[in-house]
Parts: structure tokens; C-alpha cells; sequence
């Protein structure tokens, strides 16, 4: 959804076509585990910063924002698309961005939540008719079931390889954090909506009662999103090529393991399930030295430092007005700036700044001259922000990315300013808070210590967990029964209902019992008067 790409690369070429893979574990895994079980694997990927978080050597040497086609650690069978994922969401962005430079408002926020779910009905209405020509083609069917996969791995925030692992009879391992709803564990676990945030709303475990009202109100949007717009296209699918039916939601939560891209130093505190495997920032290495003449940059600025500022891969440029008041605050400061934009040069760019249109943005966060990273909150680089420890100042553009900046300025490590509220003095105002102001890097700091501080790493967790399902077949153990009960017995309202009738039917007998003795005597009574 509102991840970029981790390396901060920058978009290529736009090819209009799907890349799903079939990779040998034994290939992609043995880099990072050299001990690790071979196996035959089935990626169904989502491009993009999706795809950071599907390919376990993250290192990717390409600079296309697509799954390149060609590498030694997988084979790629393309399929032919009616339009690019680029194209697609590029439209829907520009919209997004200049409805918020409007400013905050009912009418605006339902204008965005309009051309929001419109936008991703339609992206799952593509998807599924490029599923159904799969299915369709009894070849490559033939191919995929003659290659005896040990499992599907996917990315189920687009779905249509949970519906083809069912098709194919595969168990199932999502790398997940989006499912078709939204936040997969609102899908998995119990939420209660009382300290649990939806997605979008903006909020923290901490509500009161107005604030629990809006969360309630956003869990129905994306209810709305799931049963009426997202949900009927995958169940047509299924209807017509799953034996017995089934739907999206059901299939979605039959998977065998979940690694979910998230953890509790990032997240708030939650119910979870025994098949999620919290992996959070597990596309994180250590920093690699920089390139010669971009370490000769850092280095000249000397005991002041550097602040790095990208938007990720989706937007290049903010509107030229705006990226010239950024700049004329950049260059009042004595720190050295890296700013990767490819829009129009900004008119009152300083000396003191560099304009790139790529930088390697983990090497960079890794780097002990860095002091503050301006970002749009993508949750690839929000958790390497976390794992370096550099306080992040955040400009969220869209989807989750206000809620991933939310959880670190609640912890203190990072400020948040809005669209809506960006300019030149709130952007200089929120750079020296951050330079400034010693806590923000104290507690970004001490959540990088608690990040690291764990018995195994995260993507050896994972690791570990997707050869387990090939040892063992699946994981069907470790899901809870609790979907395949009718909602009234979930909630116990059947045990419930039982006894309150017994309740009321002993209360009934003792009142009719007790009217029954004292009309009793009320007539002996008479018949002695009498």
C-alpha cells in the first residue's frame, strides 16, 4: 500500500505486464541461510515495495521499480496487462495530492475516501481478470501442476494467488501486512475497536469516546470495501473454478503461516494467533559504504551533518511552489542536505543541498553523519529509519502512511506535518525540533536497541517458518477454528440465549409456583370464612 522501496530507487521504464515467479528455495534462501532445506517455491508477487518484502535477498541490483524479469534467482512467466500498475495508481495520486493541499475537510475526506475505494475496486477488477486468464490457459496450468510446488508464497494485499494456491491445491505462506480489507490482522485475530486503530483513522491505542465513534465509522468503510466492491470479484472467481466454492476471506484465512511485516516495537500492542510470525523490518542489513563521492559529501559537513529527505517511489516531485519553499529552508541550514526529487529544479536550491534521483537510502540511514530523515512514512522506510535510529519528519501523502508516522511521533522519535499544513515555516519549524531537540534521537534510539534486541533475526524467523510448511506439508495446526463458526456462536450469543431462556423459565415456574401456592390459600382462607 503506502511502502516504498527500500533502496529508494528510482522508477523505470513502464513495462504494462505482471510478473508472477516460480523461485527455487534452494536458490533464493541458501544466500541468506546457507544451511537452509531446498524446495520448489511459487511467488505470486505484488511489484513495487511490495516486492522488497517478497525477495529474500534484498539487494536488488536493478533500478526498474518492476520485478525484473531476468535473475539468477528465479524464472518469470509475464503476463500481458490492459494497463500498468504506474499508470494505474499515478492517476489516482495526483488526485489524492491536490484534493489535500486543499485542506482537511468533511468534503474533502469523502471525496478521498470515494476516489480511494473506486481506485481499488477497479485494481482488484484487473487483477481477477488477469487470474481468470490464467486459469483459462489449460497449459500453463498443466506446467504449474507438473512442477509439484511445495508452497505459495504471496503477497495477498492483490489476492489472486491465494485463489490460484487453493486452485492448485498448495499450502499457503503469505508475506503480508494489507490483505483485500485492509490490515490483514483485523482478518486474523481479535480486534477489539475500543484500543485497536483502523487503518486510515488516524488514531492511537489510546481513545476516548469520540475517537472510538471515528473508528468504528472507518472499520465500516472498510467493510463497504471488502463485501461490496473487492470481495464479489474474487468470489466470482472462485464460484466458477474452486470446487465446492469458496470466497477471498475464507481462503485468506486457511493460510498456513502469515509473515506479517510488522512488530511490536513499530505497532501497537494486540490479540494475535500462533501462525503470524511478526517479521518486522526484516529487509534491513547493515550499512554498506558509500560510493565515493557521496561519502565525500557527507563527510564535508563536518560536525553539523546530513538530513536526507525522499518521498519514496510513487511521487517524484512535490508542486513546484512547495519544493521551492523546502528548499530556500534547506538552504538557511548549516547541515548538508541529499534530496532526491526529479521534478523542476527548485529556483532557491542552496549550496549546501544535492539533488539526486537515487540514493541508496539504507547505506544512507546507516551512516552516523545522517541527523534527520524527511520521508512520507512508507513502512519500509519508517522501520529502517527504526533499525538505524534516525529521527524521521514525516510528510504523509497517502494510505497508511499517517498511521506509520503516528506510531513513531507517539513514541516520541519523529514529528508529523500534513499536507494540508506544509509550507516553509512549518517545515523549518519541524527540521529544528528535530536537530535540535535531543529526545527525538534518544528515543529513536532506544527503539532501534529494542528492535535489534531479539533472540532470532527477523528473516531468519522467516526462514525458518516457510521450510516448516515444506517439512510439514502445511501448518493447518496452528489455525484457530474459530472462522469456521457461525458469528452468534462465536460470540456465544447461542449459549447465551439458552441461558437467559433457562433463567427466565426457572424464574417463570417459581412466580407461577409462588401464584399458584398463594391462590391456594386464599381460597382455603375463604372456605373458612365461609
Amino acid at each position: 500500500m503506502g511502502e516504498e522501496r527500500g533502496q529508494g530507487q528510482s522508477t523505470g521504464k513502464m513495462s504494462k505486464h505482471y510478473s508472477w515467479i516460480a523461485c527455487l528455495l534452494s536458490l533464493c534462501v541458501i544466500s541468506l541461510a546457507p544451511a537452509s532445506d531446498g524446495g520448489n517455491i511459487l511467488v505470486f508477487p505484488v511489484d513495487g515495495s511490495h516486492w522488497i518484502n517478497m525477495k529474500p535477498d534484498c539487494d536488488s541490483s536493478s533500478n526498474s521499480w518492476y520485478i525484473a524479469e531476468q535473475s539468477p534467482l528465479y524464472t518469470t512467466i509475464s503476463l500481458e496487462m490492459e494497463i500498468g500498475l504506474e499508470d494505474f495508481f499515478g492517476i489516482f495520486l495526483v488526485e489524492q495530492l491536490k484534493a489535500q493541499r486543499e485542506g482537511a475537510s468533511a468534503l474533502t475526506f469523502l471525496k478521498l475516501t470515494k476516489d480511494f475505494l473506486k481506485m481499488i475496486g477497479q485494481a482488484h477488477a484487473i487483477w481477477c481478470d488477469a487470474l481468470k486468464r490464467i486459469l483459462e490457459d489449460n497449459e500453463l496450468v498443466k506446467s504449474l501442476l507438473d512442477a509439484k510446488y511445495d508452497l505459495m508464497l504471496t503477497d495477498p494485499a492483490i489476492a489472486p494467488g491465494v485463489v490460484l494456491a487453493k486452485y492448485l491445491k498448495l499450502p499457503l505462506v503469505l508475506n503480508v501486512r494489507w490483505v483485500t480489507s485492509g490490515d490483514g490482522q483485523f482478518l486474523l485475530a481479535p480486534s477489539p475497536l475500543s484500543y485497536i486503530p483502523v487503518p486510515g483513522s488516524g488514531l492511537t491505542d489510546k481513545m476516548n469516546f469520540l475517537q472510538r465513534v471515528k473508528n468504528l465509522l472507518h472499520y465500516s468503510i472498510t467493510l463497504v470495501q471488502q463485501y461490496f466492491l473487492v470481495g464479489p470479484s474474487y468470489d466470482a472467481i472462485c464460484e466458477k473454478y474452486i470446487e465446492g466454492g469458496c470466497d477471498i476471506i475464507s481462503l485468506l484465512q486457511d493460510a498456513d503461516i502469515w509473515l506479517f511485516r510488522s512488530d511490536f516495537v513499530f505497532d501497537f500492542p494486540r490479540p494475535t494467533m500462533p501462525n503470524v510470525i511478526y517479521m518486522g523490518g526484516f529487509q534491513c542489513k547493515p550499512a554498506q559504504p558509500l560510493p565515493a563521492e557521496l561519502e565525500d559529501f557527507v563527510q564535508s559537513a563536518g560536525e553539523h551533518g546530513v538530513i536526507i529527505m525522499t518521498l519514496g517511489t510513487l511521487v517524484h516531485a512535490l508542486p513546484p511552489e512547495l519544493a521551492d519553499e523546502i528548499a530556500s529552508v534547506f538552504a538557511k541550514l548549516p547541515q548538508k542536505v541529499i534530496w532526491r526529487h526529479k521534478g523542476e529544479r527548485p529556483n532557491t536550491l542552496g549550496n549546501n543541498t544535492l539533488i539526486v534521483d537515487w540514493m541508496p537510502q539504507k547505506d544512507l540511514l546507516g551512516h552516523p553523519q545522517i541527523k534527520v530523515f524527511v520521508a512520507h512514512g512508507g513502512t519500509n522506510g519508517v522501520q529502517e529509519a527504526i533499525y538505524h535510529g534516525v529521527p524521521v519528519l514525516g510528510i504523509p501523502l497517502f494510505f497508511d502512511q499517517y498511521d506509520n508516522l503516528l506510531r513513531v511521533q507517539v513514541r516520541g522519535a519523529g514529528k508529523i506535518i500534513s499536507l494540508s499544513d506544509l509550507n516553509g515555516d512549518s517545515f523549518e519549524q519541524g527540521l529544528r525540533e528535530l536537530l535540535h531537540q535531543s529526545h527525538y534521537r534518544d528515543n529513536m534510539q532506544r527503539l532501534s536497541r529494542l528492535h535489534r534486541d531479539q533472540p532470532m533475526s527477523p528473516m531468519d524467523q522467516a526462514v525458518f517458518w516457510v521450510e516448516y510448511v515444506i517439512r510439514h506439508k502445511g501448518a493447518p495446526h496452528l489455525r484457530t477454528q474459530a472462522f469456521k463458526m457461525p458469528w452468534f456462536s462465536y460470540y456465544c450469543l447461542d449459549v447465551l440465549l439458552l441461558l437467559l431462556a433457562a433463567l427466565c423459565g426457572t424464574v417463570f415456574c417459581v412466580v407461577a409456583l409462588f401464584r399458584f401456592l398463594c391462590c391456594r390459600n386464599r381460597n382455603k382462607i375463604k372456605q373458612k370464612l365461609q
